[in-house]
């Protein structure tokens, strides 16, 4: 009877293991899901910044500032 207590615990033990297993790899593959999603408003707040600065540049720089009021 002990033999066959063990064989069940062993068995039933696998099956938990593996239950755990596919757990860990559903939340790591949130967790890589989240960060690409983290590193995609990173590089999309990047090139606001960038398309804000040249602006920036411009317009201190007196680009396009200058008139010629005497013609």
């Amino acid at each position: 009877m002990d033999l066959i207590n063990a064989i069940t615990n062993f068995d039933q033990s696998t099956a938990i293991g593996s239950v755990q297993m596919a757990v860990a790899k559903k939340i790591l593959d949130m967790q890589q899901f989240q960060g690409d999603a983290a590193v995609k408003l990173i590089q999309s707040a990047e090139q606001t910044v960038n398309s804000s600065g040249d602006a920036l540049v411009a317009a201190a720089t007196g680009l396009g500032g200058q008139i010629d009021t005497y013609a």
